[in-house]
């Protein structure tokens, strides 16, 4: 029996919904007439894909809940993750500019409010919108930074300085403006994003706890001084 498919299961999104939307601040009269009509949202389950990689890029993609992972498979059979998608980001801009497929998959870790918008609308908005270009501008140089810091997370063998740059990029204000200062996250969903154990994602939240950099919470992690985060370097 084949189930309904993400694609299959969107909708419209509420009034709740669409104020999770970042950039729908940056649009006036009839484009946001045109978005709020086109604008789609599914709930991805745990472990299912909003794409991969091959696909073509049919929608722009926006987290308004949830925990999702952009992750490659490399030659050697291995999964390396570029980054986690926290609440308010939207992610793939590059790929819907070139109208390309996208070289990467984006996975829900748990139950995930994926929106989504049609790809020539996004070029519509191009074309007609001033600050929807200053929007998509700010997100290209910021996930530029964002990558760089990856890059450095993924190199470093401190369990610490993974941990720390990659909370930093999961609570960046200007791609994942949804988050705040409390990260609805478990330790094994961010064991799975860092690639570490459990026990070493708890061993190195603890370490920044004593430092006063995070506090572990109920639900989540407390960030409570993110500029360290980002320039956490314990090598």
């Amino acid at each position: 029996m084949n189930h309904p498919t993400l694609h299959d299961r969107r909708r419209p999104l509420t009034t709740d919904e669409l104020a999770g939307v970042p950039w729908l601040s940056h649009l006036q009269g009839e484009e946001i007439e045109r978005v709020v009509a086109e604008l789609r949202v599914s709930e991805a389950l745990p472990g299912e894909l909003v794409f991969r990689v091959g696909r073509p890029s049919t929608y722009w993609f926006g987290v308004i809940d949830g925990l999702l992972k952009m992750t490659t498979d490399t030659a050697q059979g291995q999964t390396r993750t570029f980054s986690g998608l926290s609440p308010g980001g939207w992610f793939g801009e590059g790929t819907v500019l070139k109208r390309e497929v996208y070289r990467y998959n984006v996975q829900a870790l748990r139950p995930s409010l994926v929106a989504g918008l049609p790809v020539d609308t996004f070029h519509w908005l191009l074309d007609h919108s001033i600050g929807f270009n200053r929007f998509v501008m700010n997100q290209l140089n910021e996930r530029l930074a964002q990558f760089i810091g990856a890059r450095q997370a993924d190199s470093s063998r401190i369990p610490e300085t993974k941990v720390a740059l990659n909370l930093a990029a999961l609570v960046n204000p200007v791609l994942f403006p949804g988050v705040g200062d409390l990260l609805r996250i478990t330790q094994q969903e961010l064991a799975y994003l860092v690639g570490l154990s459990r026990q070493r994602v708890n061993e190195a939240l603890k370490a920044l706890s004593a430092q006063g950099v995070v506090r572990i919470e109920y639900g989540g992690l407390r960030i409570l001084d993110s500029a360290a985060l980002r320039s956490w370097d314990a090598e």
